[in-house]
């Protein structure tokens, strides 16, 4: 494929979920063998941030569907886009999905009480951007030239 040949799709063929979840079990077999809890015994605090984390990926995730669903275009990354989403939570961030998997991430590694997963974190957010955000956002530009230009000046990647 030369560079003049146009993309038909990001390139990602897997699901960008599976980045966390490997992010997120590496944490928590690293925790197995070595506890590193962020809140001592009998703690609520943890569950309540939790379930507030729990909260925001819901809404986000939910939002950030049903604006790909009402523009009638694919949210799958291994797919081509009909068009550029960049109503509702994309007015916001760029990656409301995976925004939204942030805060499931971290709503998860408080209730399991480990720190270890949020260690992992930053290796998780540097591998989405390397693997797969970098390229869909090289696939939009090139889809979308003039639109997708105008939005990443208007909207941030992350928040």
């Amino acid at each position: 494929m030369t560079s003049s040949t146009p993309l038909r799709n990001p390139g990602v063929h897997y699901p960008p979920p599976l980045i966390y979840v490997a992010g997120f079990v590496s944490g928590w077999l690293v925790h197995q063998r070595w506890p590193l809890p962020i809140a001592g015994p009998g703690s609520r605090v943890g569950e309540v941030v939790a379930g507030l984390c729990l909260g925001i990926w819901l809404v986000l995730m939910l939002w950030a569907l049903r604006n790909f669903r009402r523009a009638r275009t694919s949210m799958l990354p291994s797919r081509p886009a009909a068009r550029l989403v960049t109503n509702g939570p994309y007015r916001i961030t760029r990656n409301p999905m995976y925004v939204s998997l942030v805060a499931l991430y971290l709503a998860v590694t408080l209730l399991l009480n480990s720190w270890w997963p949020v260690l992992f974190l930053p290796l998780v957010i540097f591998v989405m951007g390397f693997a797969v955000i970098r390229r869909e956002e090289d696939y939009l530009a090139a889809a979308f030239p003039e639109e997708y230009a105008a939005y990443r000046r208007n909207v941030r990647r992350w928040l």
